[in-house]
């Protein structure tokens, strides 16, 4: 039996996998790959053994920075990242969760300062157990990770 892929290999870049499902519009959005000129392509709600269903995001010819990649825990925490060369993985990029995150997301709460004034964002995150908050260092407001909203720098 063949086995064939949903996705297209890529030759050289990287391959985000096991993105939660609903997840990968969350990460391109923070990686700002919208601004880039890179070749992307998208997976949603592929099978998967593990998630039963998962996204996938591959960028040709784009290395993640360490910062990049800790940074897309926060919206998919098992997610698998690999540096791919010769369309084979040569590096799989290990990741951790950041204490922060800044400038990439905006404060849902109407009345945060950053909603009015030239500030940049930056939120605390906080773990209890496999649940991620948020919290807003301007208006101490903890939020879901799916509450906050995208930013628009």
């Amino acid at each position: 039996m063949s086995k064939t892929l949903s996705v297209s290999a890529i030759q050289n870049g990287t391959a985000i996998d096991h993105i939660v499902s609903g997840q990968a519009f969350r990460i391109i959005h923070l990686l700002k790959l919208l601004d880039k000129k890179y070749q992307v392509t998208i997976g949603l709600n592929l099978p998967s053994k593990r998630l039963k269903f998962k996204d996938l995001i591959k960028i040709e010819n784009y290395v993640l920075t360490d910062a990049q990649a800790n940074d897309i825990t926060v919206f998919a925490p098992e997610a698998t990242i690999n540096v791919i060369q010769n369309f084979e993985v040569v590096n799989k990029i290990t990741t951790s969760l950041p204490s922060s995150i800044s400038e990439v997301i905006v404060c849902p709460n109407p009345v945060c300062i950053t909603r009015t004034e030239p500030v940049k964002t930056c939120f605390n995150i906080e773990t209890q157990g496999k649940q991620i908050n948020l919290v807003c260092r301007y208006c101490e407001k903890t939020f879901d990770r799916n509450q906050v909203l995208y930013s628009s720098l």
